[in-house]
């Protein structure tokens, strides 16, 4: 108790420390986000938040708030990077979409035109329909990924080459589904590299940071710059160590709120005077195109274009992302048919980080609608077996170290058990099958040093296929039980199963 008074004491000095980068009646207006933001820092012991918003071409409100660095009292301030986590995939898309412009990638064309040796594996479909513009749109077959790797651990990050030999395979037919994927956009990044001859990095801020005046930009955090980050925070309120991911044009992008919302008036077509025109308004308008689409009762509907998130908000087209990592939480919104956008950046991943563009937009858009579709709730059912799942189904869990034998057992009772390898039977929680989908988690360990880093669930998801069931086994981090101060990764492989007929 009396650790966490102490905090909110330094917090509240540091909200003193800072001064609005707005004045005036700009100022004024936001007074209620501007609450809202102090009383999240101290209510959820948010290190700090930085936002900026803009109208018309013109940047109305910048503003830090709490610390950058704790420890060394380093105030926030528009001009403070943040990792951006995933909101570093449209501007890996924006990258890419200069290479698509200049004639050297078309987004239409396979992406294993465009990589080396380490090629796309469809285990289901036909990996020539991995197209880049799927893999953009999150509807290439490439299944839900991420890796961590911290500074303090013994195991690096692998090139992408590995990692695509590893984990890229297409687990759903190409087009059918939309699923996020951090590995597809880790591809578009080794794609630019591939296409251009120059790494992910040197390409971002050659061809994009410093046309686009992106000065506290960069891939990771560029040489110089290490005075301007942002420290990230853990759930226990300690800082992280500095970590990577392998799939950089996922997620490895830094950048302060300043350049975000300048990032973000490039795409609005503001033609900025500093700013070169790396892309054709035409070009900017096909990025926002949605095609992708898919329902989500919680959530809301969306879609993607090229890299961007688009959604509706009330009577608004929305057009961003968001991101969320440890440490991280993020949010980028462009509402084109106003000239709005507003940047979120901050250094914890906590509860509530996308209110605040929220409580900023309700000051700027009067028929803006932050409320998502209610859901009803329903007490879960037990879970009863349907007939076309009954008995025993074996087969394989996938990995790149080779096949695991992996076999269920749909009982009469509505139990499911799961054996993986010689391990002991194992109950399936949480069973459901809807739309021909199953899905369930249980306790294994799967057999390569990558899983053997971490403690997870084995969270299956299978489509019903006549006489098979296919799809994906991820290994979310397990929070169930004890708690981790940090994520280490949610891995991805092929499960095809069959029917067991009995003689």
């Amino acid at each position: 108790m009396r650790a966490r008074m102490m905090l909110s004491r330094r917090l509240a000095i540091g909200l003193c420390l800072i001064a609005p980068m707005a004045t005036g009646s700009a100022a004024d207006r936001f007074e209620p986000a501007r609450a809202f933001i102090r009383q999240q820092l101290l209510e959820q012991s948010v290190p700090s938040v930085a936002v900026a918003v803009a109208k018309d071409g013109k940047i109305i409100w910048e503003e830090g708030f709490g610390w950058a660095d704790r420890e060394r009292r380093v105030p926030a301030t528009p001009h403070t990077m943040y990792s951006l986590a995933s909101i570093s995939k449209p501007i890996t898309a924006t990258a890419l979409m200069t290479l698509a412009q200049a004639g050297k990638v078309d987004l239409d064309k396979p992406a294993n035109q465009y990589l080396g040796s380490a090629k796309l594996v469809a285990r289901i479909g036909d990996a020539r329909e991995a197209t880049l513009r799927r893999i953009a749109n999150h509807t290439s077959g490439l299944p839900t990924y991420h890796q961590f790797f911290y500074s303090d651990a013994p195991y690096p990050a692998p090139g992408m080459d590995e990692t695509i030999a590893h984990y890229g395979s297409l687990l759903r037919v190409p087009g059918q589904k939309l699923e996020y994927s951090n590995i597809g956009f880790g591809v578009l990044g080794h794609v630019i590299e591939r296409v251009s001859g120059v790494s992910y990095g040197d390409f971002m801020q050659r061809e994009l940071f410093a046309p686009l005046g992106m000065t506290r930009s960069s891939v990771n955090i560029g040489p110089g710059l290490e005075s301007y980050a942002a420290v990230r925070y853990g759930d226990d309120q300690r800082p992280l160590p500095p970590y990577v991911t392998d799939t950089p044009g996922a997620a490895d992008v830094y950048s302060s709120a300043h350049d975000l919302v300048r990032f973000g008036l490039f795409h609005m077509k503001a033609h900025l005077s500093d700013q070169k025109a790396i892309l054709s308004d035409a070009s900017i308008d096909a990025m926002k195109q949605r095609t992708s689409f898919t329902k989500n009762a919680r959530s809301g509907d969306y879609g993607f274009g090229v890299g961007f998130m688009v959604l509706e908000k009330g009577a608004y087209r929305v057009v961003g992302h968001g991101g969320g990592l440890d440490g991280v939480s993020t949010q980028l919104y462009m509402v084109p048919d106003e000239g709005i956008v507003i940047v979120a950046l901050s250094n914890l991943s906590w509860k509530k980080p996308f209110e605040v563009p929220d409580r900023i937009a309700e000051v700027l858009l009067p028929k803006w609608s932050a409320k998502k579709p209610a859901t009803p709730s329903t007490p879960q059912e037990k879970f009863a077996t349907p007939s076309q799942l009954a008995g025993s189904w074996r087969g394989v869990l996938s990995t790149y170290r080779g096949d695991m034998p992996l076999q269920l057992q749909f009982q009469p009772s509505g139990e499911v058990r799961a054996k993986l390898g010689d391990q002991l039977l194992a109950l399936v929680d949480s069973p459901e099958f809807q739309k021909e989908r199953f899905t369930g988690q249980f306790v294994a360990r799967i057999d390569t040093p990558d899983a053997e880093r971490f403690a997870y669930v084995v969270d299956l998801e299978l489509d019903l296929r006549g006489e098979r069931l296919t799809g994906s086994a991820h290994t979310p981090y397990w929070l169930g039980g004890f708690k981790q101060t940090r994520r280490h990764g949610q891995l991805a492989h092929w499960v095809d199963l069959s029917r067991e007929h009995l003689p």
